[in-house]
């Protein structure tokens, strides 16, 4: 699927989003699925990957902050609630590791440093066990030095292709919404859990920088989430469409 047939597409289902939303926060009061996973189990394609998307934080971890005090977590969950929506529409069953403002740590535990191990280790308990998935985790990038801004894709190689996501999702954020950004995608070890231990293709999109107030503003901003979710659910598109026999 090229990018004219695709933003099409996403024009179209950009009118539905509001409708998807809706439904899905009117299922989820209804029913007794768990409030930390979504998914369109029934209307899933054979032939594609489960997709989890993991907003980064939530909860107890706020995640880095932005100049005017907001943190990422928030900015983080509004972005992959929309690509979830996307691809739930587009027939693919999608998955997150949250879907509200929590921390996913085991009842019962104590301490910050503790919830936080135990929210990761749960993460990817529920990443894993999926055997055949594709995994996005998002996050808002800061540095100390105000000018630094864009999108930036970290991967493993423990999984040989979670570097061509990495790649992909980079050229779609220059492509459609950052063509300044001349970042390349970085490889991590086990300093970033998830990443490291993931046993499917998973990438970090760090989707820009909250100590740029430029970007910090736009991230903050319905429009641009919008549009950053349009672009790393065409990114998991075109990975799909390149690495699975997509009928």
């Amino acid at each position: 699927m090229n990018n004219k047939k695709f933003y099409r597409k996403l024009k179209y289902l950009a009118l539905m989003t509001a409708v998807v939303a809706v439904i899905v926060l009117v299922f989820s009061t209804l029913t007794d699925i768990p409030n930390t996973v979504f998914s369109n189990k029934e209307s899933q394609q054979d032939d594609l990957p489960v997709i989890i998307l993991d907003p980064g934080h939530g909860g107890i971890d706020g995640g880095c902050v932005a100049i005017n005090g907001v943190p990422e977590k928030g900015i983080n969950l509004a972005i992959a609630s929309q690509v979830r929506d996307i691809l739930s529409t587009m027939g693919y069953h999608v998955v997150m590791t949250r879907d509200k403002d929590v921390s996913i740590y085991d009842k019962g535990v104590k301490g910050v440093g503790n919830q936080k191990r135990s929210d990761m280790d749960n993460r990817l308990a529920l990443i894993n066990s999926y055997p055949n998935a594709v995994a996005v985790s998002i996050h808002q990038n800061q540095f100390t030095d105000p000018q630094y801004s864009g999108a930036q894709m970290f991967y493993s190689n423990t999984d040989p292709l979670s570097e061509e996501l990495a790649q992909t999702m980079q050229k779609k954020f220059v492509a459609n919404i950052q063509p300044d950004n001349n970042r390349e995608t970085k490889e991590v070890g086990d300093e970033l859990f998830l990443l490291y231990y993931s046993k499917c293709p998973m990438i970090m999109a760090e989707c820009g920088f909250l100590s740029n107030p430029e970007e910090s503003e736009k991230l903050q901003s319905d429009e641009y989430q919008r549009q950053v979710a349009f672009t790393i659910a065409s990114g998991i598109v075109e990975f799909v469409e390149n690495n699975y026999e997509v009928k």
